[in-house]
């Protein structure tokens, strides 16, 4: 029974009642913030007495409490777990235990509750369930990872996630369950199995989803982000979020909030409502009024992902020594690298950590995924006290969805560790050298990329399937760059510089060996005649003053399971260059890049069997834009949720080499919704724009989407893909609004 009221001014504006029961209530002693920044009413409570909180912004009566506390003979602390303290007032209501209240008015008295947590919960009216379905109060960090398992998001691969359900929400008496996660998929299967509210999955989906009219419950995910570190240095934070393309009206997501921070109070105002995509951004954008008066705190993607000091691009366990790389040294296969920016170019190493935050579509990762080599971002890794004692040594390197790990290692689990990972035998690239000219695209396909090269002839087949939006061009045969280096002698030569003892043994003098043969076969190498008429016939093909891209071609990359991402060179040839031969060899010369070889190498792949055919069309200029897409949704892969991943970048700055600092518009496009509703989740903005704006609009992104789909289609078909399958393409946007896609390859994972 409430008996009197004090008042005590409190911080920020806001005001505090003291509600005494029975006259035996104490006078709160003072008033701090957490750690957190939470307001906490520091205050004498008996054994024999509790106090509940709650909070009432308009002083309009007692509204939903907000936390409970059972007194004990000392000073106890009552919290307002709100992250986002706002003008107004809390009410503490003090109980004796003999006299003890039912908070949540669900019939069991507050103390049996209390003295149940995780099972009971007193500021929640929904009932107890069995431990292994899931909780009605997450008393503990230890309990939500009880609860939690690992999934996708996008920004955040194998992240800790715990579906939440509330049911009733439209009434005054909600109901909130954390659903054990391990063992419920969905939140579906959990209502009809664990607490029997639906035997009919359209029935929940049209009570629970896509309405705001007719909304009873709402159903989302609590999501740890282990490594964001906000403004004021805190570390770690949980996203209330809801499925992507459900468009939650604020007045469910302000009750779901408060009932979730209520019911999770180790939590030290580490928690936001993430809008993860589109439609939620707008609505929230929309409602903001309401959200600035709330006590809601809400964070966007760019802000969760951006402040993030982790995050790991490809995971896995490697061995190595410990390389801080800070401007041109050699790097090699036995080393694990640390990377200040992300270089254009990177040879074949055993571990990646860069201090530049990556994008999973930028060519080091692409290398990454496709070679295992486990890559992480970390932000200050090369003044990580855990990291800098350990350079020039040799080490274990983990990388983990969460963090790394990382010590000594003896140099005999070293050399187990390469001969384990390295193939054990010499493979030998297929080339085809029966295919003596210079062919159009037009005029080859599919089934020569042992003549051509993988680039080539999928360019060709997206020219027959896509003309519209594909350069139209030559191709030229991996039989003249043989020609051309029996006709030099270079092969000869390559196989003496590759049997040199030194050159075997020291990365140092391979990467000066390379670049020397290199530049012999740039400026000494002499075609013969007729390969002098074909490419100057070549040449002669394309407008007068219309620059030509010669691109790399080869017998290994492009593939299934090697992308050779970044090996080769491509090259643009101008008017004033002269002849077209200048440039071919500029391209063939690439094959015997350092990083080229060291990847031929490490796989043991014959460096004689390896071959350069050359692609070659006019050039765009002007672009807009520049992208990679995969054909896939990556964080929701498989069937039922398809879409696809894009990364897009203004101008010539690529996002497969990207300058230093720079960070492209990344997104996911996916069908979340019903009656092929395309949703966009964006993960990061472009910082090479204005804050708020987009590269691809929403017109541009769905052409984008029906191009992929038409690339997917075809080359699904053309490698047998299975249900993994994807392709990853190169795009540009140019002045005109076209679209050029440049490059389509199998997407390596």
């Amino acid at each position: 029974m409430i008996t009197n009221f004090n008042r005590v001014p409190l911080m920020c504006f806001v005001l505090f009642f003291q509600i005494l029961g029975h006259g035996n209530g104490s006078e709160v002693s003072y008033i701090t913030r957490s750690p957190g920044g939470l307001i906490q009413l520091h205050l004498p409570l008996s054994s024999d007495k509790y106090a509940v909180l709650h909070r009432d912004d308009a002083l309009t009566g007692t509204k939903r409490a907000i936390y409970i506390v059972q007194g004990n003979g000392d000073l106890s602390i009552a919290r307002d777990p709100a992250p986002i303290p706002r003008s107004g007032f809390l009410r503490l209501q003090i109980h004796q235990n003999s006299r003890q209240a039912d908070t949540d008015g669900d019939g069991i008295p507050d103390l049996t509750e209390m003295n149940s947590p995780g099972l009971m919960n007193p500021l929640n009216s929904a009932s107890a369930i069995g431990t292994s379905m899931g909780r009605v109060h997450l008393p503990d960090k230890q309990t939500y990872e009880t609860l939690s398992h690992r999934d996708n998001f996008p920004g955040s691969a194998n992240i800790s996630e715990v579906k939440f359900v509330i049911y009733d929400i439209h009434t005054k008496s909600p109901k909130l369950y954390f659903v054990n996660s391990k063992r419920y998929e969905y939140h579906y299967t959990f209502s009809r199995d664990a607490v029997n509210r639906y035997n009919s999955n359209s029935l929940f989906n049209n009570h629970t989803y896509f309405t705001n009219s007719r909304r009873r419950n709402t159903a989302g995910s609590i999501v740890y982000h282990p490594n964001y570190v906000s403004p004021s240095g805190q570390t770690g934070i949980y996203t209330v979020e809801f499925w992507p393309a459900d468009p939650v009206a604020f007045r469910f997501i302000e009750t779901s909030f408060e009932m979730i921070v209520s019911s999770m109070p180790f939590l030290d105002g580490q928690i936001a409502y993430h809008p993860a995509s589109e439609t939620q951004r707008t609505l929230h954008q929309s409602e903001i009024s309401q959200y600035k008066k709330s006590h809601v705190a809400v964070i966007d993607s760019e802000d969760l992902f951006g402040n993030s000091t982790y995050s790991a691009l490809n995971t896995g366990e490697c061995f190595g020594t410990l390389k801080f790389i800070t401007g041109a040294q050699t790097m090699s296969s036995r080393d694990i690298v640390i990377l200040r920016n992300i270089p254009n170019d990177i040879t074949h190493v055993s571990g990646i950590i860069t201090e530049q935050n990556q994008t999973p579509l930028s060519h080091i990762n692409l290398k990454a995924k496709q070679n295992g080599t486990p890559n992480a971002y970390l932000k200050n890794a090369s003044t990580d006290p855990r990291i800098t004692p350990l350079i020039g040594q040799n080490v274990k390197l983990s990388i983990s969805p969460d963090g790394i790990e990382i010590r000594i290692a003896s140099q005999e689990e070293t050399e187990a560790y390469f001969e384990k990972i390295r193939p054990s035998k010499t493979s030998f690239p297929e080339r085809n050298l029966n295919y003596d000219q210079i062919a159009q695209l037009s005029d080859i396909d599919f089934s020569m990329s042992s003549a051509f090269g993988a680039k080539a002839t999928n360019l060709a087949e997206l020219n027959a399937i896509i003309p519209s939006v594909t350069p139209h061009g030559h191709a030229i045969p991996f039989y003249f760059y043989d020609a051309f280096m029996k006709h030099n002698g270079f092969y000869a030569e390559a196989e003496q510089m590759i049997d040199d003892t030194l050159f075997q043994s020291f990365p140092s003098v391979r990467e000066n060996r390379l670049k020397e043969f290199r530049k012999r076969i740039k400026e000494t190498g002499i075609l013969p005649n007729w390969m002098l008429n074909a490419l100057n016939d070549l040449q002669e093909s394309f407008p007068d003053d219309a620059p030509i891209r010669a691109r790399s071609s080869t017998n290994n990359e492009d593939l299934q399971g090697f992308n050779g991402a970044g090996l080769y060179e491509s090259y643009t040839h101008h008017k004033e260059e002269g002849h077209f031969a200048k440039t071919a060899k500029q391209v063939w010369a690439g094959l015997w890049t350092y990083r080229a070889f060291e990847e031929r190498d490490f796989w043991r792949i014959d460096h004689m069997s390896a071959a350069m055919g050359i692609l070659v069309h006019q050039n765009f200029e002007n672009e807009t834009s520049n992208g990679v897409g995969v054909t896939k949704n990556i964080y929701l892969p498989g069937p039922g949720w398809e879409g696809h991943y894009v990364n897009v970048q203004i101008g010539e700055n690529l996002v497969t080499n990207p300058e230093p600092g720079s960070i492209p518009e990344e997104y996911i496009i996916a069908n979340l919704g019903f009656g092929s509703n395309y949703e966009i989740q964006y993960i990061r903005n472009s910082n090479q724009i204005e804050t708020g704006q987009r590269i691809l609009t929403r017109s541009q992104a769905l052409r984008l989407r029906d191009y992929m789909d038409i690339v997917h289609t075809h080359f699904k078909n053309l490698y047998r893909g299975n249900s993994n399958f994807a392709m990853e393409i190169e795009f540009k946007l140019v002045e005109n609004g076209q679209f050029i896609i440049k490059q389509a390859r199998p997407w390596v994972e």
